[in-house]
Protein backbone atom coordinates (compact mmCIF):
# COMPACT_ATOMS: atom_id res chain seq x y z
CA UNK A 1 0.00 0.00 0.00
CA UNK A 2 0.95 3.57 -0.97
CA UNK A 3 1.17 5.93 1.77
CA UNK A 4 2.42 9.60 2.04
CA UNK A 5 0.21 11.07 4.52
CA UNK A 6 2.00 11.79 7.54
CA UNK A 7 -1.54 11.69 9.75
CA UNK A 8 -2.12 7.65 8.37
CA UNK A 9 -5.22 6.36 10.20
CA UNK A 10 -4.40 2.75 11.70
CA UNK A 11 -7.29 1.98 11.64
CA UNK A 12 -7.18 1.35 7.64
CA UNK A 13 -3.93 -0.24 7.28
CA UNK A 14 -3.68 -2.65 5.12
CA UNK A 15 -7.28 -2.33 4.22
CA UNK A 16 -6.82 -0.89 0.33
CA UNK A 17 -4.16 -1.22 -1.95
CA UNK A 18 -3.17 1.71 -4.73
CA UNK A 19 -3.22 -0.11 -8.05
CA UNK A 20 -2.32 3.28 -9.87
CA UNK A 21 -2.24 6.87 -9.31
CA UNK A 22 -2.37 10.11 -10.67
CA UNK A 23 -2.74 13.70 -9.83
CA UNK A 24 -6.59 13.59 -10.05
CA UNK A 25 -7.32 9.96 -10.61
CA UNK A 26 -6.84 6.64 -8.11
CA UNK A 27 -7.45 3.05 -8.37
CA UNK A 28 -7.67 1.30 -4.90
CA UNK A 29 -8.28 -2.57 -4.59
CA UNK A 30 -10.13 -3.25 -0.89
CA UNK A 31 -9.02 -6.05 1.01
CA UNK A 32 -10.74 -9.17 1.85
CA UNK A 33 -13.58 -9.37 4.36
CA UNK A 34 -11.51 -10.02 7.08
CA UNK A 35 -10.39 -6.73 7.36
CA UNK A 36 -11.57 -5.32 10.86
CA UNK A 37 -12.94 -2.32 9.19
CA UNK A 38 -15.63 -4.71 7.45
CA UNK A 39 -16.19 -6.76 10.78
CA UNK A 40 -16.67 -3.45 12.54
CA UNK A 41 -19.35 -1.90 10.73
CA UNK A 42 -21.74 -4.76 10.21
CA UNK A 43 -20.46 -8.26 11.40
CA UNK A 44 -22.80 -10.25 8.96
CA UNK A 45 -22.97 -8.05 5.94
CA UNK A 46 -18.91 -6.88 5.23
CA UNK A 47 -19.42 -2.96 3.37
CA UNK A 48 -16.86 -0.24 3.36
CA UNK A 49 -18.10 2.61 6.12
CA UNK A 50 -18.80 5.47 3.88
CA UNK A 51 -16.34 7.64 6.39
CA UNK A 52 -13.21 5.26 5.59
CA UNK A 53 -14.04 7.15 1.85
CA UNK A 54 -12.78 9.86 3.15
CA UNK A 55 -9.84 8.25 5.09
CA UNK A 56 -9.07 6.66 1.73
CA UNK A 57 -9.48 10.33 -0.26
CA UNK A 58 -6.94 11.86 2.40
CA UNK A 59 -4.23 9.39 1.93
CA UNK A 60 -4.55 8.63 -1.69
CA UNK A 61 -4.62 12.40 -2.86
CA UNK A 62 -2.48 13.67 0.37
CA UNK A 63 -4.43 16.43 1.78
CA UNK A 64 -6.33 17.05 4.82
CA UNK A 65 -10.21 16.70 4.44
CA UNK A 66 -11.04 19.61 7.38
CA UNK A 67 -14.94 19.70 5.96
CA UNK A 68 -17.82 17.70 4.07
CA UNK A 69 -19.86 20.04 2.63
CA UNK A 70 -21.58 17.27 0.63
CA UNK A 71 -22.03 13.45 1.01
CA UNK A 72 -23.88 11.16 -1.39
CA UNK A 73 -23.62 7.39 -1.09
CA UNK A 74 -25.39 5.38 -4.25
CA UNK A 75 -24.48 1.75 -3.51
CA UNK A 76 -22.02 0.23 -0.86
CA UNK A 77 -18.84 -0.96 -1.70
CA UNK A 78 -17.67 -4.60 -0.87
CA UNK A 79 -14.37 -6.19 0.00
CA UNK A 80 -12.26 -7.52 -2.95
CA UNK A 81 -13.58 -4.56 -4.95
CA UNK A 82 -11.34 -2.37 -7.14
CA UNK A 83 -12.68 1.50 -6.36
CA UNK A 84 -12.20 4.60 -8.88
CA UNK A 85 -11.82 7.97 -7.07
CA UNK A 86 -11.70 10.93 -9.39
CA UNK A 87 -11.09 14.27 -8.37
CA UNK A 88 -12.21 17.46 -9.66
CA UNK A 89 -11.12 20.88 -7.42
CA UNK A 90 -12.84 19.72 -4.42
CA UNK A 91 -15.31 17.00 -5.96
CA UNK A 92 -14.96 13.62 -5.55
CA UNK A 93 -16.89 10.56 -7.44
CA UNK A 94 -16.18 7.33 -6.24
CA UNK A 95 -16.90 4.47 -8.83
CA UNK A 96 -17.13 0.53 -9.05
CA UNK A 97 -17.14 -1.16 -12.21
CA UNK A 98 -17.74 2.07 -13.99
CA UNK A 99 -20.79 2.64 -12.06
CA UNK A 100 -20.87 5.84 -9.49
CA UNK A 101 -21.36 5.02 -5.75
CA UNK A 102 -20.90 8.13 -4.03
CA UNK A 103 -19.89 11.81 -4.72
CA UNK A 104 -18.50 14.28 -1.96
CA UNK A 105 -17.93 17.87 -2.24
CA UNK A 106 -15.26 19.08 0.12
Amino acid sequence: MINNNKNFNPFVKNLYTILSKDENKVVVKLSDATHPIFKAHFPTNAILPGFVNFEIISEAFDMEITSIKKAKFLKPALPEQELTYEKNANKFKVFCQNQEIASFTL
